[in-house]
């Protein structure tokens, strides 16, 4: 292999290229990652202060592929797992301005406030009405046929609010939940589904797919370390800038620089990893209309923001943290109870919490200066968390311009796309969070397929 040839060439360093990059090692195949930041993970990235240890980007996961499994048994002792206690399972939502946990079985929805009378019934008819016939039915259609308005907007609104930060009504739920979609496709319902699914066999790494919320003890950039040294630091390059990739006759060239330096390297494949934000520029030979289907991709914007108590004197942090329905008209999409749920996250008696504002029906709160943005925050947050004097002892404000994707309904139009863009060129991958889902679960299995792919 020439030190100017690689048989792939990895273009990002998030989770996707890492896993990747974890996976070609391992089987022995030769690879450069090209990574824009000097650092690896993309927005995980775990920091520490004041004797809080807090996360810009994803606070956890969750083991919801067996693929998932697979990569923590390869890493073994490189990291140590930590599963959400307890707590995890009580998760709260906001109606009129009270905190309810969310119902976790089909008993616990009847009796819970958040639905209406008429949708409890509907809860109970839910197994036995016929399945949607609409492949691009929208989640909110699905839901409110299926389980009532009520379920709607005081379970399926605020879950969504805190995955996506996006609409149900814009989501397509074979694209944004597939699970969902197939369960009432393929069974026929949601909750019948659910249980027949259970009683299926599985293999033993099925088994271990159990759904918990996950992180790495210490932070989930040591998820990330892990990888970058599994796979072999001395395969990445970090801070490249003007990144490109040329057609040539065989194979691909990819440009760029760093430090004002000029370099390029070639490759028999490219796998391109970072979603749809960059895309025209690092793939100009793609023309304007496939790339406009590549990219018409929206994404939520968001705001992050850490708040760290050394002396925490609110309501009780006895759960995941809450969520915070759109019709209830708040400036918060939900606020996570990270200190209740791993350890070592905040000083003895204090608390980290993690809030987020903005998403998709709220982007106007992105604009603001940290100052007005502060001001919203505690007005809702003193209020919502019952803290006496608003006094945190760490602010740390983090904002996403392009924080999540939202799989609507022209989804099916860039996976058509990127079908064919990648038949047309062979050698170019695709990859990213423009497909196959948006969690760190999803991006693990989707490297853990397309190393499959390469090596067979």
């Amino acid at each position: 292999m020439s030190r100017n040839h690689y048989p792939v060439i990895i273009l990002g360093a998030g989770v996707t290229g890492l896993t990747l990059a974890h996976h070609l090692n391992k089987e022995g195949i030769g690879f450069k990652v090209i990574e824009k930041n000097d650092r690896p993970g993309g927005v995980v990235h775990t920091q520490s202060e004041k004797g809080f240890v807090y996360e810009s980007g994803p606070n956890s996961g969750i083991i919801s592929h067996p693929e998932v499994v697979a990569l923590f048994d390869e890493l073994g002792d490189a990291i140590k797992i930590e599963k959400g206690n307890d707590l995890v399972k009580i998760r709260y939502v906001l109606k009129n301005g009270e905190w309810h946990a969310l119902p976790h079985s089909p008993k616990s929805a009847i009796s819970t406030p958040l639905f209406t009378l008429k949708d409890k019934f509907r809860i109970l008819g839910e197994p036995f009405r016929k399945k949607g016939n609409n492949p691009d039915e929208t989640l909110a259609e699905l839901v409110k046929r299926r389980m009532g308005d009520s379920f709607l907007d005081y379970a399926i609104d605020p879950f969504i609010l805190g995955i996506y930060a996006g609409d149900p009504a814009q989501l397509v739920t074979r694209y944004a939940m597939p699970k969902l979609y197939n369960l009432e496709q393929n069974y026929g319902s949601f909750i019948g589904g659910a249980r027949k699914k259970a009683k299926e066999p599985k293999t033993d790494l099925e088994k271990r797919t159990d759904r918990s919320v996950f992180s790495i003890e210490g932070g989930l950039s040591n998820l990330t370390a892990a990888l970058l040294e599994s796979a072999g630091a001395e395969h990445f390059l970090f801070g490249a800038d003007n990144v490109t990739v040329e057609l040539l006759d065989q194979g691909y060239k990819v440009s760029y620089s760093v430090n004002g330096n000029n370099e390029s390297i070639t490759s028999d494949k490219i796998v391109t990893t970072f979603g749809s934000v960059g895309l025209k520029d690092t793939l100009p030979f793609i023309n304007q209309q496939q790339m406009d289907h590549l990219t018409n991709l929206k994404y939520a914007r968001v705001v992050e923001v850490s708040l760290g108590f050394d002396q925490w004197n609110g309501r009780a942090l006895d759960g995941f943290g809450g969520l915070i329905p759109h019709k209830e008209k708040r400036d918060l999409l939900g606020v996570l109870f990270m200190s209740s749920l791993f350890k070592g996250r905040a000083p003895e008696g204090g608390a980290l919490l993690t809030i987020f504002m903005g998403g998709i029906r709220n982007e106007k709160l992105c604009d603001l200066n940290d100052e007005d943005l502060m001001q919203v925050l505690e007005k809702e947050f003193t209020d919502l968390m019952k803290v006496p004097d608003f006094n945190p002892s760490m602010v740390k404000i983090k904002r996403y311009s392009h924080a999540i994707p939202q799989y609507g309904a022209n989804t099916g139009e860039r996976y058509k796309a990127i079908e064919e863009v990648q038949k047309q060129y062979q050698g170019l991958i695709v990859a990213g969070n423009l497909r196959d889902g948006i969690g760190m679960a999803d991006r693990i299995k989707q490297a853990s397929l397309i190393a499959k792919e390469i090596s067979e």
